[in-house]
């Protein structure tokens, strides 16, 4: 479940089991590590940050990509890890209106 954190998405997810470090769930395909926090940021920002996090060499857990381009909620997005292990989603919204648009 995705909700409206002061302007950012943060999104939930419940499981009867606590979840394991490799646990995915599926979006467009593409294995995503669950849970996850997200945060929203504004567009330039986030290109400005995937390109300094990728000449820092930071490891991703999925590269930086854009998903639904030329669509209504066009997004730009990334998974990485804090220090801790903890799975980070950051992504920009070509609309910043798109972000609970379904």
């Amino acid at each position: 479940m995705d909700f409206d954190f002061f302007g950012h998405q943060l999104s939930a997810h419940v499981h009867a089991d606590p979840p394991q470090p490799r646990w995915t769930g599926q979006v467009d395909g593409v294995a995503v590590p669950m849970p996850h926090f997200g945060a929203v940021v504004p567009w330039d920002d986030f290109h400005a940050l995937a390109g300094r996090l990728q000449a820092a060499g930071i490891p991703f857990i999925i590269s930086p990509r854009i998903r639904h381009e030329g669509r209504p909620g066009e997004q730009a997005t990334m998974f990485l890890q804090d220090p801790s292990g903890n799975a980070i989603e950051m992504k920009a919204f070509r609309n910043p209106a798109d972000v609970f648009a379904k």
